[in-house]
């Protein structure tokens, strides 16, 4: 069993990690964090309908949409405090 301290070192490591993810990312897709911006300016809210579709080097095209809920955005919001 780890101790507190091993504990919390090992969140602090993953969190850095993810941190240097979302700079990579970042770096690689800038526009997206404008997006981001854009879309929380405009106050993403429950019951708002997200669309994603990825098409594959192929052509083929897969999609799903998802309505917004409460949970979500709670989740959004946690995210969006680790990685600022």
């Amino acid at each position: 069993m780890k101790s507190g301290t091993e504990e919390n070192t090992m969140d602090f490591g993953n969190m850095m990690k993810l941190m240097g993810a979302w700079n990579t990312f970042k770096r690689n897709h800038p526009k997206f964090p404008a997006f981001c911006r854009a879309v929380h300016a405009k106050g993403l809210r429950e019951d708002s309908v997200v669309e994603i579709i990825v098409t594959t080097p192929e052509g083929e095209k897969i999609e799903t949409s998802l309505k917004v809920k409460a949970e979500d955005l709670e989740l959004i919001r946690n995210l969006t405090g680790m990685v600022s």
